[in-house]
Protein backbone atom coordinates (compact mmCIF):
# COMPACT_ATOMS: atom_id res chain seq x y z
CA UNK A 1 0.00 0.00 0.00
CA UNK A 2 1.51 3.20 -0.95
CA UNK A 3 1.54 6.24 1.95
CA UNK A 4 -0.53 9.19 1.47
CA UNK A 5 2.10 12.28 0.56
CA UNK A 6 0.13 14.44 2.53
CA UNK A 7 -1.89 14.20 5.66
CA UNK A 8 -5.89 15.01 5.19
CA UNK A 9 -7.03 18.16 5.16
CA UNK A 10 -8.86 18.22 8.69
CA UNK A 11 -5.92 17.15 10.52
CA UNK A 12 -3.77 19.65 9.02
CA UNK A 13 -5.98 22.44 10.57
CA UNK A 14 -6.20 20.38 13.44
CA UNK A 15 -1.66 20.72 13.51
CA UNK A 16 -2.27 24.67 12.44
CA UNK A 17 -4.42 25.64 15.04
CA UNK A 18 -2.44 24.23 18.10
CA UNK A 19 0.94 25.51 16.23
CA UNK A 20 -1.01 28.95 16.63
CA UNK A 21 -1.55 28.33 20.18
CA UNK A 22 2.01 27.60 20.67
CA UNK A 23 3.48 30.49 18.71
CA UNK A 24 0.98 33.27 20.39
CA UNK A 25 1.98 31.51 24.26
CA UNK A 26 5.53 32.09 23.11
CA UNK A 27 4.25 35.55 21.98
CA UNK A 28 2.48 36.27 25.53
CA UNK A 29 5.39 35.05 27.70
CA UNK A 30 8.20 37.07 25.68
CA UNK A 31 5.88 39.82 26.03
CA UNK A 32 5.77 39.44 29.29
CA UNK A 33 9.18 38.98 30.49
CA UNK A 34 10.37 42.42 28.34
CA UNK A 35 12.24 44.84 30.68
CA UNK A 36 12.39 42.54 33.40
CA UNK A 37 16.11 41.35 34.73
CA UNK A 38 16.56 38.06 33.01
CA UNK A 39 18.80 35.27 33.48
CA UNK A 40 21.14 34.86 30.45
CA UNK A 41 23.35 32.39 29.62
CA UNK A 42 25.79 31.83 27.17
CA UNK A 43 26.18 28.51 24.84
CA UNK A 44 29.91 27.32 24.63
CA UNK A 45 31.56 29.35 26.80
CA UNK A 46 33.06 25.93 28.19
CA UNK A 47 34.97 25.58 25.24
CA UNK A 48 35.79 29.28 24.66
CA UNK A 49 35.73 31.77 27.88
CA UNK A 50 35.36 34.79 25.99
CA UNK A 51 32.39 33.37 23.36
CA UNK A 52 29.51 35.60 24.29
CA UNK A 53 27.63 35.10 20.88
CA UNK A 54 24.97 32.54 21.40
CA UNK A 55 22.73 33.34 24.24
CA UNK A 56 20.09 32.12 26.22
CA UNK A 57 17.64 33.21 28.55
CA UNK A 58 15.33 31.50 30.88
CA UNK A 59 12.42 32.44 28.70
CA UNK A 60 13.77 30.57 26.25
CA UNK A 61 13.67 27.11 28.19
CA UNK A 62 10.08 28.25 29.94
CA UNK A 63 8.65 28.90 26.47
CA UNK A 64 10.03 25.45 25.20
CA UNK A 65 9.06 23.13 28.18
CA UNK A 66 5.35 25.02 27.85
CA UNK A 67 5.30 23.94 24.62
CA UNK A 68 6.35 20.50 24.96
CA UNK A 69 3.66 20.02 27.36
CA UNK A 70 1.20 21.12 25.44
CA UNK A 71 2.19 19.17 22.40
CA UNK A 72 2.43 15.67 24.65
CA UNK A 73 -1.15 16.51 25.41
CA UNK A 74 -2.32 17.19 21.61
CA UNK A 75 -0.52 14.83 19.61
CA UNK A 76 1.62 12.59 22.07
CA UNK A 77 3.10 10.08 19.51
CA UNK A 78 4.39 13.10 17.03
CA UNK A 79 7.70 13.84 16.94
CA UNK A 80 9.90 17.55 18.37
CA UNK A 81 12.95 19.25 17.72
CA UNK A 82 13.51 22.03 19.99
CA UNK A 83 16.62 24.18 20.29
CA UNK A 84 16.97 24.19 23.48
CA UNK A 85 16.36 20.67 24.54
CA UNK A 86 17.55 17.15 23.36
CA UNK A 87 14.31 14.97 24.17
CA UNK A 88 12.63 13.45 21.17
CA UNK A 89 9.39 12.14 22.16
CA UNK A 90 8.70 10.50 19.16
CA UNK A 91 11.45 9.79 17.36
CA UNK A 92 10.82 8.10 13.22
CA UNK A 93 7.21 9.37 13.51
CA UNK A 94 5.94 11.06 10.02
CA UNK A 95 5.33 14.02 12.03
CA UNK A 96 8.03 16.44 13.26
CA UNK A 97 7.49 19.73 15.26
CA UNK A 98 10.41 21.92 14.84
CA UNK A 99 10.17 24.63 17.77
CA UNK A 100 12.21 27.87 18.44
CA UNK A 101 11.04 29.65 21.56
CA UNK A 102 12.69 32.62 20.62
CA UNK A 103 14.08 33.46 17.23
CA UNK A 104 16.67 36.17 17.38
CA UNK A 105 17.71 36.03 21.29
CA UNK A 106 20.74 38.34 21.08
CA UNK A 107 18.32 41.19 20.15
CA UNK A 108 15.32 40.02 22.29
CA UNK A 109 18.00 40.49 25.52
CA UNK A 110 19.22 43.25 24.34
CA UNK A 111 15.15 44.89 23.99
CA UNK A 112 15.93 45.42 20.50
CA UNK A 113 12.33 44.29 19.22
CA UNK A 114 12.87 42.05 15.98
CA UNK A 115 12.15 38.62 17.00
CA UNK A 116 9.76 35.85 16.70
CA UNK A 117 8.69 32.38 18.65
CA UNK A 118 8.68 30.26 15.88
CA UNK A 119 6.80 26.70 15.67
CA UNK A 120 6.82 24.47 12.52
CA UNK A 121 5.87 21.02 11.26
CA UNK A 122 7.12 18.59 8.90
CA UNK A 123 5.70 15.44 7.31
CA UNK A 124 8.51 12.94 6.02
CA UNK A 125 10.60 15.60 5.85
CA UNK A 126 8.38 18.66 4.12
CA UNK A 127 7.46 21.72 6.23
CA UNK A 128 3.76 21.36 6.16
CA UNK A 129 2.67 23.81 8.90
CA UNK A 130 4.17 26.94 10.41
CA UNK A 131 2.81 29.54 13.23
CA UNK A 132 5.22 32.54 13.89
CA UNK A 133 4.52 34.83 16.31
CA UNK A 134 6.56 38.24 15.45
CA UNK A 135 7.39 41.56 17.67
CA UNK A 136 6.06 43.48 14.73
CA UNK A 137 4.41 43.00 11.40
CA UNK A 138 3.12 44.55 8.07
CA UNK A 139 0.60 45.64 9.79
CA UNK A 140 2.81 46.94 12.55
CA UNK A 141 1.85 44.89 15.38
CA UNK A 142 2.80 41.95 16.99
CA UNK A 143 1.15 38.72 15.65
CA UNK A 144 0.66 35.20 14.44
CA UNK A 145 1.82 34.51 10.63
CA UNK A 146 0.65 31.44 9.84
CA UNK A 147 -0.58 28.70 7.33
CA UNK A 148 -0.65 25.07 5.91
CA UNK A 149 1.81 25.04 3.32
CA UNK A 150 -0.81 24.48 0.78
CA UNK A 151 -3.23 26.86 1.75
CA UNK A 152 -3.02 30.81 1.46
CA UNK A 153 -0.87 32.68 4.18
CA UNK A 154 -3.10 34.32 6.95
CA UNK A 155 -1.82 36.80 10.09
CA UNK A 156 -3.78 36.40 13.05
CA UNK A 157 -6.41 34.63 11.05
CA UNK A 158 -6.97 36.99 8.12
CA UNK A 159 -6.20 36.07 4.80
CA UNK A 160 -2.65 38.15 4.00
CA UNK A 161 -2.73 39.90 0.16
CA UNK A 162 0.39 41.69 -0.20
CA UNK A 163 -0.16 44.33 -3.05
CA UNK A 164 3.89 45.55 -4.89
CA UNK A 165 3.67 49.52 -5.53
CA UNK A 166 5.22 49.47 -8.51
CA UNK A 167 6.52 53.17 -7.79
CA UNK A 168 9.22 51.10 -5.78
CA UNK A 169 12.08 50.07 -8.35
CA UNK A 170 14.24 48.93 -5.20
CA UNK A 171 13.04 46.09 -3.01
CA UNK A 172 14.67 44.82 0.43
CA UNK A 173 16.08 41.39 0.48
CA UNK A 174 17.85 39.41 4.19
CA UNK A 175 20.98 39.14 4.38
CA UNK A 176 23.33 37.53 6.33
CA UNK A 177 25.64 40.26 6.19
CA UNK A 178 24.03 42.87 4.67
CA UNK A 179 26.37 44.44 2.57
CA UNK A 180 25.40 46.44 -0.63
CA UNK A 181 26.41 43.61 -3.63
CA UNK A 182 25.17 43.52 -7.10
CA UNK A 183 21.61 42.85 -6.54
CA UNK A 184 18.42 44.39 -7.66
CA UNK A 185 17.56 44.94 -3.73
CA UNK A 186 18.88 46.76 -0.61
CA UNK A 187 20.48 44.08 1.87
CA UNK A 188 18.81 44.21 5.21
CA UNK A 189 20.08 41.77 8.46
CA UNK A 190 17.29 41.48 11.18
CA UNK A 191 19.14 39.06 13.58
CA UNK A 192 16.39 36.59 12.86
CA UNK A 193 15.83 33.74 10.16
CA UNK A 194 11.85 33.50 11.37
CA UNK A 195 11.54 36.70 11.18
CA UNK A 196 12.96 37.06 7.78
CA UNK A 197 11.07 34.21 6.48
CA UNK A 198 7.58 35.65 7.33
CA UNK A 199 8.59 39.07 5.80
CA UNK A 200 9.22 37.74 2.36
CA UNK A 201 6.38 35.45 2.99
CA UNK A 202 4.30 38.67 3.65
CA UNK A 203 6.12 40.34 0.75
CA UNK A 204 7.94 42.91 2.95
CA UNK A 205 11.36 41.56 1.47
CA UNK A 206 11.60 39.80 -1.81
CA UNK A 207 14.25 37.54 -0.85
CA UNK A 208 16.18 36.14 1.90
CA UNK A 209 19.24 33.32 2.25
CA UNK A 210 20.59 31.82 5.82
CA UNK A 211 23.90 30.82 5.67
CA UNK A 212 23.79 27.52 7.87
CA UNK A 213 20.19 27.40 9.56
CA UNK A 214 19.08 24.78 11.81
CA UNK A 215 16.00 22.77 11.39
CA UNK A 216 14.16 24.67 13.83
CA UNK A 217 15.45 28.54 12.27
CA UNK A 218 13.26 27.90 9.27
CA UNK A 219 10.90 24.55 9.62
CA UNK A 220 7.73 27.29 10.05
CA UNK A 221 8.64 30.07 7.71
CA UNK A 222 9.37 27.65 4.85
CA UNK A 223 5.57 26.95 5.47
CA UNK A 224 5.02 30.32 5.25
CA UNK A 225 6.91 30.90 2.20
CA UNK A 226 5.60 28.12 0.64
CA UNK A 227 1.84 29.17 1.45
CA UNK A 228 3.12 32.78 -0.21
CA UNK A 229 4.19 31.16 -3.91
CA UNK A 230 7.17 31.56 -2.85
CA UNK A 231 10.55 29.28 -3.83
CA UNK A 232 12.89 27.86 -1.30
CA UNK A 233 16.55 26.61 -2.54
CA UNK A 234 18.92 25.01 -0.69
CA UNK A 235 22.80 24.15 -1.21
CA UNK A 236 24.10 20.79 -1.49
CA UNK A 237 27.45 19.99 -2.77
CA UNK A 238 28.16 23.70 -3.40
CA UNK A 239 25.08 23.76 -5.72
CA UNK A 240 21.63 25.24 -5.22
CA UNK A 241 18.80 23.38 -5.88
CA UNK A 242 15.15 23.50 -5.08
CA UNK A 243 14.39 22.45 -1.62
CA UNK A 244 12.56 19.08 -1.33
CA UNK A 245 12.94 17.73 2.22
CA UNK A 246 15.26 18.01 5.21
CA UNK A 247 15.43 14.30 5.15
CA UNK A 248 16.66 14.41 1.99
CA UNK A 249 19.86 16.19 3.36
CA UNK A 250 20.55 14.45 6.63
CA UNK A 251 18.90 11.40 8.13
CA UNK A 252 18.48 12.69 11.54
CA UNK A 253 16.81 15.81 11.71
CA UNK A 254 18.28 17.59 14.79
CA UNK A 255 21.32 17.97 12.85
CA UNK A 256 20.30 19.30 10.09
CA UNK A 257 22.08 22.47 8.96
CA UNK A 258 22.71 23.66 5.31
CA UNK A 259 22.44 26.91 3.14
CA UNK A 260 18.81 28.31 2.34
CA UNK A 261 17.28 30.89 -0.19
CA UNK A 262 14.17 32.04 0.15
CA UNK A 263 11.70 34.42 -2.38
CA UNK A 264 10.35 35.09 -5.55
CA UNK A 265 10.99 33.03 -8.41
CA UNK A 266 12.57 36.10 -10.46
CA UNK A 267 14.62 37.12 -7.42
CA UNK A 268 16.13 33.44 -6.88
CA UNK A 269 16.64 33.41 -10.24
CA UNK A 270 18.91 36.66 -10.09
CA UNK A 271 20.44 35.24 -7.02
CA UNK A 272 21.49 32.35 -8.61
CA UNK A 273 22.87 34.02 -11.24
CA UNK A 274 25.23 36.30 -9.52
CA UNK A 275 26.32 32.97 -7.75
CA UNK A 276 27.18 31.54 -11.25
CA UNK A 277 28.81 34.36 -11.95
Amino acid sequence: MTLPDQPDSQLLSDVETLAIELAQLGGNEIRAALGSMLQVRYKGLEEDPERFTDPVSEIDGRVERMIRERLADRFPDHDIIGEEMDHRPGRGHDFVWAVDPIDGTTNFINGFPLFASSVGVTFRGRPVVGALWCSTSHALEAGVYHAVSSRDLRFNGAPLATHANPAVRRKLGGEPHASRQKFSWDGRKTGSAAIECAFVGAGLLDMAWFERPNMWDVAGGMALVSASGRGILERRDDVWHPFESFEGSNADLAEWTMPIAIGKPETLDEFLNAAHS
